[in-house]
């Protein structure tokens, strides 16, 4: 836990009690500071109080009392509308905070200067931060990995001067820390997401941009316009920034023993962990044994099995077109399990690579419109579920031609219609594909084919 002393004294509003809530609750009280936390749930209220935080009505609260709102990076802080806390706390000039300002804060008061790379992006964040996070681990280094990555900010060790804290941030995040300064800022890449809670594209790229905006030096990819222009600005300013490029940067490093790191997006990815791992001292050859024992993430690209010549691939993080574009680019002969509950623009932007698609097998409420978007173009059925997706896809792959076809799960939408996360819903698919027959064909056959 990281106690954060530079509240010490100070009396916080904390509403959102979740996971990175309670953390931080734990945090802001081991640090001194007086915390009364709330949250919409009752339940959650009295497990909070269960463990001997200070609880309250905020809704009834005297606002004048409070130093600070933190916020849970779920709660809305602007669209579609603010929370009613936050308009509480802006009508009594009360700064509205999150969890990753509480360790900016803390990192500037004990260990000014402390290593710290933050990692932001649409696409690549959690493979970045886990990359970059093996490097270092694998070459010696003292690590701490978290935030939005799974483990909350304020669980990891404190920061110190050899210390190294390698932390993924979402965009919620970012919005409420305004003094986020990391010594490394990455922006992996932007396309349209979370427009629901930043209410415009140009709104969400303003946001993702802060984490760069102060950062000592930035590592940008550039082959998306929002970062491209986020890019030229900060070298506007007299910022110190490093561009990366799938397009121009395919030699400066060789993933080719890297078998996690497979595709375009993963060069990305590794195009980013190569200049942050040189700016935080290693060599070369520490940066590339640790590549090559890189095993990946679940749920991201993970192959979680080879049956015969067919290989598995569950990539069901990949919630919208243009993650799912990453995992197409990856692999020919394409068995694809798409759908779930869509986002906007469906999966129109994905027929550049209809061509590897050998067929698809749509699933949740948005099968019906991803099968409009198919058309003629590919072959498709309608699955409904994971179980019956896997089996049908097992078994055409299996009877393909194709010397490694592939069933990939890229839905290339959320998860929610049927599953509480990507998470279930990626284990779903391994269940499924772990119950198959070491050849599927048989079990196709069966069913008489569609």
């Amino acid at each position: 836990m990281i106690p954060v002393t530079a509240f010490e004294g100070m009396h916080c509003a904390l509403f959102g009690l979740g996971g990175s809530g309670m953390a931080t609750a734990r945090a802001l009280v081991a640090g001194g500071a007086r915390v009364t936390a709330w949250d919409d749930n009752p339940d959650t209220v009295a497990k909070a109080a269960d463990a001997g935080i200070e609880t309250g009505d905020l809704a009834s609260a005297d606002w004048a009392a409070f130093d600070a709102l933190v916020l849970a990076p779920g709660v809305p802080l602007t669209h579609p509308e603010p929370h009613w806390t936050v308009d509480k706390a802006r009508a009594h000039a009360v700064p509205v905070i999150g969890d990753i300002e509480l360790f900016c804060r803390q990192r500037d008061r004990i260990a000014p200067g402390a290593p710290f790379v933050a990692i932001t992006g649409t696409n690549g964040k959690s493979t970045t931060t886990a990359l970059i996070a093996h490097i270092l681990r694998e070459a010696g280094r003292d690590v701490q990995m978290g935030g939005n990555i799974g483990v909350p900010v304020l669980e990891l060790e404190p920061p110190a001067a050899t210390r190294i804290h390698i932390v993924e941030v979402s965009s919620y995040q970012i919005d409420l820390a305004p003094g986020l300064d990391p010594g490394i800022g990455i922006l992996l890449n932007l396309s349209p997401d979370h427009l629901d809670r930043h209410g415009s594209m140009e709104n969400y790229a303003l946001v993702k941009k802060q984490l760069v905006k102060r950062a000592d030096t930035a590592i940008i990819g550039t082959d998306d316009v929002w970062c491209a222009s986020i890019a030229n600005l900060l070298e506007k300013d007299g910022r110190d920034v490093t561009r990366i490029s799938v397009a121009t940067d395919r030699d400066a490093v060789d993933l080719s023993g890297a078998p996690a790191l497979r595709g375009d997006h993963n060069l990305q990815n590794a195009l980013a962990a190569l200049h942050a791992c040189r700016m935080l001292g290693l060599d070369d050859e520490e940066i590339m044994a640790g590549m090559a024992s890189f095993g990946g993430l679940a749920h991201r690209m993970q192959i979680v099995a080879q049956k015969g010549k067919v290989l598995f691939v569950n990539d069901s993080k990949a919630t919208n077109a243009d993650a799912a574009a990453r995992s197409l680019a990856s692999f020919d002969a394409i068995h694809w399990i798409a759908g779930g509950l869509a986002k906007e623009g469906g999966i129109a932007p994905l027929a550049p690579l209809f061509g590897r698609i050998a067929k698809a097998y749509l699933i949740g409420e948005a099968a019906p419109a991803f099968a409009a978007t198919l058309g003629s173009h590919v072959p498709f059925e309608i699955a409904a579920t994971i179980d019956v997706a896997v089996r049908h896809a097992a078994a055409d792959a299996a009877q393909s031609k194709a010397p490694e076809p592939v069933v990939l799960l890229a839905p290339a939408a959320a998860s929610f219609d049927q599953f509480a996360n990507f998470e279930k819903r990626g284990a779903a698919f391994t269940v499924a594909v772990e119950a198959l027959e070491t050849d599927a064909a048989p079990a196709r056959a069966a069913q008489g084919g569609q």
